[in-house]
């Protein structure tokens, strides 16, 4: 007879674990050494078997009582007890598992080897396209045409896939489920499985006389013209979902979505950061100097504004409300000015003369002096 390991040893827990730890510890065991996530491995499948039985002992504080005073002998005839019921655990008697229930309700998920009805409505799949826009209409919003191929449900049939005058006939086999469950009894009692319907491929139904222009199935694809609303204030990379408007559900489901993802053309003079327009303004030496008005483009068209007096390089100024709109919301952002001020490259003799003569009146010596300099480096 093989030696029994300690429950606790089982679980890797220490003697006085909290129920919590009892239940994160099993969790993350039996997930490990499920039977579904390892077929054909009967190593993770006698593991499994001994982390089930460690835990419906651990997991009741009566039965947890009496292990930690009298060990196996509490509950297993073979160790000089008297048993408990369990069938002295060598296959949990004859307990009706369907251990789908037990991989979803610790888990969160389903046991491969427990599924749905075939013919569950479902929710059609959605559809992704991408959109090119220009920087105006990612900022005002803009109604945009597109032509979708999607599933549609057949117009001829209405979805039933039989021709006129006739109806789909219920299969006698899964009675309309789709699926058939079957029960085998294994090591770990009864266990129930179900799989697609073989005499009905897991649509529930059988054709005898199948529409001419879906070929029975009920959904025929066909391109469309879709109307895209892109919102004030779009940004690039962002997607905006129509509802219904992609593949059409199966079983009486839902159709799926139109999922619209926008790609902003690069602007001529802007540049974006979020509500916010960036603009640079080339000025020249003299306009910073003596300050100017000029005239700025914006996304309304053009506006007027003042340089100070003096103004340096890369002073910002800002004009409130000549932003982005804000998505789903009101007012807008703002534009902000950055002031360039641009070095002359070609002067005439005259203009370096005027510009030498301003060094000196600053107290400034230029490194050549105007046109005798120019006159120089001639001979």
């Amino acid at each position: 007879m093989a030696e029994k390991r300690d429950y606790y040893e089982v679980l890797g827990l220490k003697k006085g674990a909290s129920v919590d730890e009892i239940k994160k510890a099993y969790r993350k065991l039996a997930k490990q050494n499920h039977p579904d996530l390892n077929p054909n491995d009967p190593k993770a499948e006698a593991n499994f078997k001994e982390i089930n039985e460690a835990y419906m002992v651990l997991s009741n504080e009566e039965e947890r009582q009496k292990y930690d005073q009298f060990g196996f002998a509490a509950f297993d005839p073979a160790y000089g007890g008297a048993g408990n019921g369990f069938g002295g655990f060598g296959g949990f008697g004859d307990i009706n598992i369907d251990f789908g229930d037990i991989f979803e309700s610790f888990f969160g998920g389903t046991s491969s080897r427990r599924t749905s009805s075939q013919n569950t409505p479902r929710k059609g799949e959605n559809i992704r396209l991408g959109m090119e826009i220009s920087f105006e209409e990612a900022a005002f919003g803009a109604k945009k045409d597109v032509q979708v191929s999607r599933i549609e449900t057949c117009s001829e049939c209405g979805g039933t896939g039989s021709n006129k005058g006739t109806t789909p006939e219920i299969c006698s086999e899964c009675h309309g489920t789709g699926s058939v469950r079957v029960q085998q009894r294994t090591a770990f009692g009864v266990m129930s499985t179900s799989s697609p319907c073989s005499k009905c491929g897991g649509s529930g139904k059988i054709i005898h006389d199948p529409c001419t222009t879906c070929k029975g199935k009920g959904s025929v694809r066909r391109s469309r013209t879709v109307s895209v609303t892109v919102p004030a204030g779009i940004d690039n990379g962002m997607t905006v979902s129509m509802h219904g408007q992609g593949n059409r559900g199966t079983n009486g489901g839902p159709a799926g979505d139109l999922l619209v993802t926008f790609s902003v053309r690069p602007h001529e003079f802007f540049e974006r950061e979020g509500t916010s327009v960036l603009y640079r303004l080339p000025v020249s030496f003299v306009q910073a100097a003596l300050g100017a008005e000029v005239e700025i483009p914006t996304l309304d068209g053009n506006v007027k504004m003042k340089i100070p007096e003096g103004t340096q390089t890369d002073t910002v100024m800002r004009l409130r409300g000549k932003g982005i709109p804000i998505l789903r919301g009101s007012g807008r952002g703002d534009q902000f000015v950055t002031v360039v001020v641009q070095t002359p490259k070609s002067l005439t003799d005259e203009q370096r003369d005027l510009l030498v003569k301003l060094g000196e009146a600053f107290g400034e010596r230029a490194a050549s002096s105007g046109t005798a300099a120019k006159k120089k480096r001639k001979k």
